[in-house]
């Protein structure tokens, strides 16, 4: 498969009247491959994976795969809480065409760390696809520890792992703890440069979604050893990182990309909504600080 390190974006989902708006998908994608991203996950959390229907989900990593037509790796969002639709998702997301799946910890049923080692354990055995753990303590309400995240890796299609804890303790206990060819990602924008000086392979971005080209020569210059340039693009997209999440994630993310014009619209499907105005001019009073509007 073809090598997973870098910036990767956790691509939005383009909505238009409360449907999947394919064009501005397709759009978005070429957008971000001009820009040199090194790989791309649709479906994820910021794709609002929660609330598209099996269809929908399917459709966009069918759209993705295909028009990326192989240029970068696609890491295709099929977590779920309950095993059997993690397995069916993952199904789907192989008989698409992805490179890898990302496999977010159960959420809400808050299980064990044995109860974890055996979900990850039951889609690797059911589908024959790379699988990334992903980790997001704040979002599941459990966090999938070091030690058993070990005893995934020795399970040949467990890959790597996102691990966005935004907690650098856990990340160099990973490193520590993990084979040196385990894809450790940072899941945190704002952890993603110290990350990778640990150790850690790259990053799956949310701010790439409007800075592709940055993100990537960060993660580029970070991977190189470059500290000068990786420092400089860190502090330029530092605010715009956080203003990702100035309100919940990705209303930002959608609507720095409508006012950008790389999407027709910021629409983001219930319970999520539409940015307040005070998060909304946090949010352009940074892109005019990156000269993105």
């Amino acid at each position: 498969m073809k090598p997973i390190f870098g910036a990767i974006t956790a691509l939005v989902t383009p909505m238009q009247n409360g449907r999947v708006d394919e064009k501005s998908l397709v759009d978005l994608i070429e957008f971000q491959i001009a820009g040199g991203i090194h790989g791309l996950v649709p479906c994820g959390t910021t794709g609002e994976s929660a609330t598209l229907s099996f269809e929908e989900h399917k459709r966009v990593i069918d759209l993705t795969v295909q028009t990326v037509a192989g240029r970068v790796p696609v890491i295709a969002g099929t977590g779920a809480n309950s095993t059997l639709e993690a397995i069916e998702l993952t199904e789907s997301a192989k008989k698409s065409g992805a490179d890898a799946v990302l496999s977010v910890t159960p959420y809400y049923n808050k299980p064990s760390q044995e109860g974890m080692y055996q979900h990850f354990a039951s889609i690797a055995k059911a589908v024959d696809i790379p699988i990334v753990l992903y980790n997001v303590p704040g979002r599941t309400g459990v966090n999938l520890l070091p030690a058993t995240v070990a005893r995934l890796a020795a399970i040949p299609q467990v890959i790597g792992i996102k691990e966005a804890g935004g907690n650098l303790n856990q990340m160099s206990e990973l490193l520590m703890a993990c084979p040196k060819d385990f894809v450790i990602l940072s899941g945190d924008d704002f952890t993603a440069l110290p990350s990778v000086y640990l150790g850690a392979k790259g990053v799956i971005s949310v701010i790439s979604n409007l800075e592709p080209g940055r993100m990537a020569q960060l993660m580029d210059a970070a991977r190189k050893g470059d500290l000068a340039s990786a420092n400089k693009l860190h502090f330029q997209l530092f605010r715009s990182m956080g203003a990702m999440f100035c309100y919940p994630s990705p209303a930002p993310a959608k609507k720095g990309l409508e006012l950008m014009g790389k999407i027709a619209s910021s629409e983001v499907r219930l319970p999520m909504t539409a940015m307040d105005e005070p998060s909304l001019e946090r949010l352009k009073a940074d892109m005019r600080e990156l000269g993105l509007i």
